[in-house]
């Protein structure tokens, strides 16, 4: 029986619902079941994370290494495993998308009030970041000379292009821009990209993305590794276009700052790892780092070389 007072609801079991029904897509608080029928583990986890929300999940099976394959893919902030609605102080407690950020509880949560020790003892990440000898505007001084291309002169007329998904294409408005150096001489014309653009590189980033995420440490630590190899392959070319822009002092000391970095976290992939909480009760909690996801980088203009590589 309900209470005679007070909003109220019987507890409620709603099947065959569709995906895209308000209560497959909003938060129900109240004693309602919203069912839906999968036919493969991956068609179960495309479900549950088809919504705007996720604070937590449980994942139920007889297989254990079914279980815990479809819990890392789940996006919720936690996930059981067979159980439901358990906590404990000791373990990080937190949501994805619109059911919040960051997280509460466990070493995840005090994370978030802490820095570590070192960061007081840092020195600075560039030798310097001024410019040498650039205008306040950055070279766009209406009182600038534009000069022409300083380099030799091409046989035919190149469009300036992009680099997406692996391959060159050309910016879907048609257009160029010019590029100057810190003396507001003409260097170079980079493309001129719009939405389009923009959108293709980010279906381009996706898929790669997702690859990245499930790529073993040791995996992601050799590609870091062969990114600054091949930096250093290509030193003196780089400095040399490095320093039109921020002077021959920093363009150098700069370089080496962006190959130490990526050294440094090629050696942290394998070694920023999850970690394993237990609780006072009889269980585990895996506390699993993941990978941020698709990130659009601004490289600023005075430090653009390593402002790509370290945000």
């Amino acid at each position: 029986p309900l209470p005679s007072k007070g909003l109220f609801l019987r507890p409620t079991l709603l099947t065959d619902v569709h995906p895209s029904s308000t209560v497959a897509q909003q938060e129900i608080f109240g004693p309602v079941l919203a069912s839906m029928t999968f036919r493969t583990p991956a068609e179960a986890v495309e479900l549950a994370n088809n919504t705007t929300y996720g604070l937590a999940a449980c994942v139920w099976s007889e297989s254990i290494n079914v279980a815990l394959d479809v819990a890392a893919q789940v996006k919720a902030g936690v996930v059981w495993v067979n159980s439901t609605n358990l906590f404990d102080a000791a373990c990080g407690f937190g949501g994805y998308r619109e059911s919040g950020y960051g997280r509460e509880g466990g070493k995840e949560g005090m994370l978030e009030y802490v820095v570590p020790a070192w960061t007081k003892q840092a020195g600075e990440a560039v030798v310097s970041s001024k410019l040498e000898g650039v205008s306040e505007n950055n070279g766009a001084n209406s009182d600038l000379e534009l000069p022409t291309y300083n380099s030799e002169p091409l046989s035919i007329d190149r469009t300036v292009k992009q680099y997406i998904g692996g391959k060159q294409a050309r910016p879907d408005s048609g257009y160029s821009f010019p590029v100057y150096n810190c003396e507001g001489k003409l260097v170079g014309e980079a493309p001129l990209g719009n939405r389009k653009d923009i959108r293709n590189a980010v279906e381009a980033a996706r898929p790669a993305n997702a690859k990245w995420a499930k790529a073993a440490a040791h995996g992601r630590a050799q590609i870091l590794y062969y990114i600054a190899e091949n930096l250093i392959q290509r030193r003196e070319e780089i400095i040399r276009k490095l320093a039109d822009f921020v002077g021959d002092t920093q363009a150098e000391a700069e370089f080496d700052s962006s190959v130490d970095r990526a050294f440094t976290y090629a050696a942290w992939c394998d070694k920023f790892e999850g970690s394993v909480h237990n609780p006072p009760f009889r269980m585990v909690t895996l506390a699993m780092k993941e990978a941020i996801g698709t990130v659009g980088i601004l490289a600023p203009d005075d430090a653009p070389l390593l402002g790509l590589l370290s945000l």
